[in-house]
């Protein structure tokens, strides 16, 4: 038995996922009439990404919950203590990261979202799955709050914001992840340049891609 598998974690986070499938057709119709090259264009722009996901402030972004479930697996088999998360949204990757913290005996997961109204479904969530104590949530962007105010050791981290940010983010952690730390990107075909930089045979990781949409990196 696990904190993620049982009650109160388990059917909330089952909730979650039924309520982001139903929303997912706002996210949609955000994009509705945009060819994939202009998508693509909108994904990999440095400014752009505020406007897009204000516009979908309301919607859960999560991760699926395969995804969810390697992310706990990961923290779990690797003893992590200390994780960062880029990208709250309503915390439901933000619950298996701190379940997993729980299960390891306590930690500290720091997650960073850039909308507020997403912050205040995200701390009532982990509230009510009973993990609120592990998570510290940063409020505002991303390239500010993790600037500094960082754990010297971080074991695990989760790359799930606006995918052009993903090499700057890392630029803010990378001294701090500690051998054999493991970082999830996801939809990091978004980013070809955060995919050349982890599997580069010198960048000082060993990357592969996972399911569809993921890409695992292991910090060597």
């Amino acid at each position: 038995m696990t904190t993620l598998t049982t009650t109160p974690v388990a059917p909330l986070l089952a909730r979650l996922f039924e309520e982001a499938d139903r929303l997912r057709a706002e996210m949609f119709r955000a994009f509705e009439g945009m060819s994939e090259q202009e998508t693509t264009r909108l994904m990999q722009d440095k400014t752009a990404w505020r406007e897009m996901y204000g516009t979908l402030r309301e919607v859960p972004l999560p991760v699926s919950p395969e995804s969810g479930r390697l992310l706990y697996m990961l923290a779990r088999s690797g003893n992590a203590r200390t994780i960062v998360e880029f990208g709250t949204s309503f915390g439901i990757s933000t619950i298996h990261l701190a379940a997993a913290l729980r299960d390891n005996g306590g930690g500290l997961v720091i997650t960073t979202e850039f909308e507020p109204t997403k912050v205040e479904k995200a701390r009532a969530h982990l509230a009510e799955a009973g993990l609120a104590d592990l998570v510290e949530i940063r409020v505002g962007d991303a390239l500010e709050t993790l600037a500094e105010g960082l754990p010297d050791s971080v074991d695990l981290v989760l790359l799930d914001g606006a995918k052009s940010l993903y090499p700057d983010v890392l630029d803010r952690l990378e001294s701090r992840l500690r051998p054999g730390a493991f970082v999830l990107a996801d939809n990091a075909d978004y980013c070809p340049e955060y995919l050349a930089r982890v599997r580069a045979a010198d960048g000082g990781y060993l990357s592969v891609p996972f399911a569809d949409d993921v890409e695992l990196s292991m910090k060597l």
